[in-house]
């Protein structure tokens, strides 16, 4: 990989990272429960005085940890950037949260589901950027790798199986905290299945152009060796 499609790779992921901010806000602001992933830290957030950035930033270091156990001396190195990308993504919720995206409060119901449509979307964009770019994982993803690395089991029921203890430990928290489910809804059932579905038909649709504009910089690279 040469530095123009290694500076692509990461300005893309950056990129999504930033959008997976965004799509988190608008799927929390709907108010119909947020998606597995935000869960967590949504609840938690409601309950004690901490940001959902905050608390994202901890389940996330959590995370980075189980991958540690799970895969002891086979852990990818390259993978401790999940840490500080793990900090930064929690800052950039909080951000988007409180300063972008403050005025969103939909009052019915069809605008919460509008809101909560909207925002799988833009998350289901920001998963596709991130596995395009392929360099470094959130640390859910990370977990979900790890587990399958050591196992051998199928990625997608390793996938299903994390969100829905995420969504059951959230709901778990929701019932001490307020004895309802706040933070779990049909939204956050919703937002399990729509994204990986959406974000399907973004790779579809625009992975192998997205690709072709990373790998670009290698026929760039050719031509001018060959000047020289």
């Amino acid at each position: 990989m040469n530095r123009i499609e290694f500076s692509k790779k990461y300005l893309i992921f950056s990129l999504g990272l930033f959008i997976n901010a965004i799509g988190v806000v608008f799927v929390t602001k709907a108010n119909l429960g947020t998606s597995p992933n935000a869960s967590i830290p949504y609840v938690l957030s409601m309950a004690l005085p901490m940001t959902i950035g905050q608390f994202t930033i901890l389940l996330n270091l959590l995370l980075i940890g189980l991958q540690f156990f799970v895969t002891r001396r086979q852990f990818p190195l390259v993978q401790l950037l999940q840490v500080p990308v793990s900090i930064a993504f929690g800052y950039l919720i909080d951000f988007c949260m409180d300063y972008l995206f403050f005025w969103i409060n939909p009052q019915t119901y069809g605008t919460k589901m509008a809101f909560l449509l909207v925002g799988c979307i833009i998350l289901a964009f920001s998963v596709f950027l991130e596995f395009t770019a392929d360099v470094i994982v959130l640390p859910g993803e990370g977990l979900t790798n790890a587990i399958h690395a050591v196992t051998g089991w199928e990625k997608g029921v390793i996938k299903v199986s994390i969100d829905t203890a995420m969504s059951v430990t959230a709901l778990l928290f929701a019932l001490h905290f307020f004895h309802a489910l706040n933070g779990v809804r049909e939204g956050t059932i919703i937002a399990a299945i729509l994204v990986g579905v959406v974000s399907k038909q973004f790779d579809r649709m625009l992975g192998k152009k997205l690709l072709a504009w990373i790998k670009a910089s290698r026929k760039t690279v050719r031509q001018t060796v060959s000047i020289k």
